[in-house]
């Protein structure tokens, strides 16, 4: 196994403290976002065999079928196909979807085929893979996922009580659930900057006067009057209204399928995602917004925000979701406890985010009995990582919790 050296992306709407505080490590004053772990070529993790640093991504491309496995260069090529993160988010982060396969794959042609530079302001696909998610909180995160029911999205716009918003309501109310949120997005995303940015702004006032007073939509309420004070006059506001607001607790998760509206607004969290660049930014964004494009992509259904907690499979607790390239779960660590054996087939990602793990290289027969090896080991400290190569079996012990992302065997 290998320890991995970490990039730290100083996005704008990073937390100056919360990965600091995880790491461990002095603040420095600016936003840090996020942590990237893996092989993605945007920051990768650099290991050393004992010749100095070296990207994860050239190890893998080097010899992908030693580092990778065949089951998983078969499934998914030559390439580690997951992109695991820290994410702490002290501000709201875009309204965004992201697209299926069979749309990524077109958009991205399109756009090959139109001349369009990879790197422009208003390119929408970046490669041709799909980029489902999956957020777990470390602490109370809060999120904007999916859309409400028609009927709960008129009933929070109505309490606002502006004459503005009646037109929405009443479209709420009186369409098929596809239609009307169909078209309630499209003309609050379509409206004229200026049309609609003094609708955003009474909109925001009454929120958060709403907020201050309690009642069901409070916490909601307080939510929308947040963005409003990040993104002024900006319609992404409106439409993050027809969206369902939820607040994890440590340890629950969101999914995020393709096509499903969503934003997360603030919180630690470890993120797993396909390796993808595609976004398509609903509003709360000076970036690029293509409206058209979002309406194909959105998939116009209603439900609640589908919150997952871990399953237990034989010690490990699993986040399930219905994805291949990658796999999420945890391990709660106990002093005392015998330790316990890692699965070996897959390539893997092991994060430690809390007290101390200590892992060990297992001898050849050590997998059927969890801790008979005596290879070498190392301990993980809260924020501290390391890349096993597909093959290598590690047992795990000590006082703490270990993430473990790979891909589906």
């Amino acid at each position: 196994m290998d320890r991995l050296a970490n990039t730290v992306r100083p996005y704008a709407w990073g937390s100056t403290t919360a990965l600091p505080e995880l790491l461990g490590t002095a603040p420095t004053g600016e936003p840090q976002a996020e942590m990237w772990l893996g092989a993605h070529p945007g920051a990768p993790s650099r290991i050393d065999r004992g010749a100095g640093p070296v990207s994860l991504a050239e190890v893998i491309d080097a010899a992908p079928e030693a580092e990778l496995g065949a089951d998983t260069v078969r499934a998914f090529g030559p390439r580690l196909p997951f992109l695991l993160k820290l994410l702490a988010a002290g501000s709201p982060l875009s309204l965004q979807v992201h697209p299926d396969r069979t749309q990524a794959a077109e958009g991205f042609a399109d756009e090959e085929r139109r001349g369009i530079p990879i790197d422009a302001g208003h390119r929408n696909y970046k490669d041709a893979n799909h980029k489902p998610e999956l957020i777990v909180a470390l602490t109370p995160f809060d999120g904007l996922c999916g859309f409400r029911h028609p009927a709960q999205a008129a009933d929070l716009l109505e309490g606002l009580g502006v004459d503005d918003l009646k037109p929405y309501v009443d479209i709420l109310r009186a369409s098929p659930e596809e239609d009307a949120l169909r078209e309630v997005l499209t003309a609050v995303l379509g409206a004229e900057h200026h049309a609609i940015a003094g609708t955003v702004e009474r909109a925001a006032v009454a929120a958060d006067q709403l907020a201050a007073k309690g009642g069901p939509h409070a916490d909601a309420y307080a939510a929308y009057a947040v963005l409003a004070h990040h993104y002024p006059g900006d319609p992404g506001v409106l439409a993050a209204m027809l969206l369902n607001h939820v607040r994890l607790q440590p340890g629950e998760a969101l999914f995020l399928g393709a096509g499903i509206p969503h934003a997360y607004l603030g919180g630690l969290g470890v993120e797993l995602m396909a390796n993808s660049d595609n976004v398509l930014r609903c509003g709360l964004t000076p970036k690029h917004v293509d409206v058209p494009e979002l309406l194909r992509v959105v998939r116009f259904e209603a439900g609640d925000a589908g919150v997952l907690r871990p399953e237990d499979v034989n010690g490990e607790e699993v986040y399930e979701t219905p994805i291949d390239e990658f796999r999420l779960s945890r391990f709660v660590a106990a002093p005392g406890a015998a330790p316990h054996a890692l699965p070996s087939r897959t390539p893997q990602i092991l994060l430690c985010t809390a007290g101390t793990v200590r892992l060990r290289e297992a001898d050849a027969g050590a997998e059927a009995e969890a801790g008979a090896g005596d290879g070498a080991g190392l301990a993980l400290a809260p924020g501290e990582s390391v890349f096993v190569p597909a093959g290598e079996r590690i047992t795990l012990s000590g006082d703490g919790t270990l993430f473990r992302a790979t891909v589906v065997a």
